[in-house]
């Protein structure tokens, strides 16, 4: 949690890729937190430590929820990706709006702690993109998400791609007001993820195992891996893609419009209730 990893006390940017006027900065700076909140705190308990991560889960929470009801009054349908660093979230998430993009909106927020060259490679998509560069910060939380949302300004009814941090524990506590979170794991890196990284497989509804190509060259077990993430979160959903062939991404696009239209029906018969 952020009270132990100090992962709060960096300096935050968001980029968007814009040409600015000489002498006006391109980087808007925000600043989330300036204190060092490390494992060891001199003279703090852990009953202290535990009621910090609680009220820094609270206030996210809260930003979360208003980011949510912001994409529900105008109609957007958010994911949250996360991974390991190299699962090849941004390659997937490329060839994913080359296909989506070419019949819907679609934005990207990216995460990372530095550089611009995510970002850089989803713009050259066509794909209005975004990015917000966490410092010392090893996730994104909602007040950054609102903040982007500001700045990227997605038209109504839009498909808003937020790529994390790469890292598999932060993110994992830390709601952004989307819809689902969906967690990629490459058959590079070994079945047992999910058992060692539980938060973040319980969090996610859908798990795409990625570099399926690669299967025939790596000592990787589909089934494995499968029942190892269900034993975790016994309704996740399951893909295997990869961003290099193709294959699985038709079937992963085809979840999105569903997960998207389930979404939205849901409102609808709430709206009605009401």
């Amino acid at each position: 949690m952020c009270t132990v990893c100090g992962c709060g006390s960096g300096e935050t940017r968001i980029e968007d890729g814009t040409k600015h006027a000489p002498g006006h900065h391109a980087h808007y700076h925000h600043h989330y937190g300036a204190g060092d909140a490390g494992a060891s705190v001199p003279g703090m308990s852990q009953s202290r430590l535990i009621q910090l991560e609680q009220d820094i889960l609270s206030k996210n929470n809260s930003y979360a929820d208003a980011n949510r009801r912001y994409f529900a009054e105008h109609g957007m349908f958010a994911l949250n990706l996360v991974s390991s660093p190299g699962s090849g979230k941004t390659s997937l998430l490329v060839e994913t709006l080359k296909g989506l993009g070419k019949t819907h909106a679609c934005y990207v927020i990216e995460g990372d702690q530095q550089t611009t060259n995510d970002a850089d490679r989803i713009r050259e998509t066509g794909v209005p993109a975004l990015q917000i560069n966490t410092g010392k910060g090893c996730h994104l939380d909602g007040h950054m998400i609102g903040h982007a949302l500001e700045r990227l300004t997605p038209q109504d009814g839009a498909y808003v791609f937020i790529e994390n941090v790469g890292n598999l524990v932060c993110p994992a506590a830390f709601d952004l007001g989307e819809a689902h979170k969906v967690a990629i794991l490459s058959v590079t890196e070994g079945e047992d993820k999910p058992l060692k990284y539980p938060d973040m497989f319980a969090a996610a509804d859908v798990m795409l195992l990625n570099k399926t190509d690669l299967l025939p060259y790596v000592d990787f077990d589909v089934g494995i891996a499968t029942a190892n993430a269900r034993k975790i979160n016994p309704d996740i959903k399951v893909l295997t893609v990869s961003a290099r062939s193709g294959d699985g991404l038709e079937d992963w696009i085809d979840w999105i419009g569903t997960a998207r239209a389930r979404l939205f029906a849901g409102y609808a018969a709430t709206d009605a209730a009401e």
